[in-house]
């Protein structure tokens, strides 16, 4: 595979209609990076019509911090930052909220078949899971030789 070709785990869906609302933010790669990744996402999304407590936020919450903290793990010991990108779009027939994380490991691309069970008594190792079985899509994208994203797609409802 190209290294420039996105690893997608379900095809992409075309985005058409308005322009889509954006969010972007570059963190310090710590467990408060992590956490604030997740509050800044939740207060952008209530900002834009996905209520804070509702379903949809909280699915969205916990992708953006399981896709934060695994950037953390990955890239807090290099001392590197991680970018979050939030982008809802107006898609029929529903909205699309798209999740990525950019981290500065390129060179740690996921592993074939991933994600998998951690094995047993590992306390950490479930959030590729998570987010694999919370979001309608999601893949990885090497943009570089220095970034790759991790990125997730929520059809909402209207």
């Amino acid at each position: 595979m190209n290294p420039q070709t996105a690893r997608i785990r379900h095809p992409e869906p075309p985005h058409v209609g308005a322009a889509p609302a954006t969010f972007a933010v570059q963190l310090s790669s710590t467990r408060r990076g992590a956490r604030l990744a997740r509050l800044l996402a939740t207060q952008w999304l209530d900002e834009h019509a996905v209520p804070y407590r509702s379903a949809s936020s909280r699915t969205a919450a916990v992708i953006v911090a399981e896709l934060a903290a695994n950037a953390v793990r990955h890239c807090g010991s290099i001392g590197r930052d991680f970018r979050v990108s939030l982008t809802l779009t107006e898609a029929a027939p529903a909205r699309v909220l798209r999740v990525e994380v950019t981290d500065a490991r390129a060179d740690k691309p996921l592993p074939p078949g991933a994600p998998w069970p951690p094995e047993d008594g590992c306390e950490s190792g479930r959030g590729l899971l998570l987010v694999d079985a919370l979001s309608h899509r999601w893949g990885e994208r090497v943009n570089d030789p220095v970034t790759k994203t991790l990125w997730a797609e929520l059809d909402l409802p209207e």
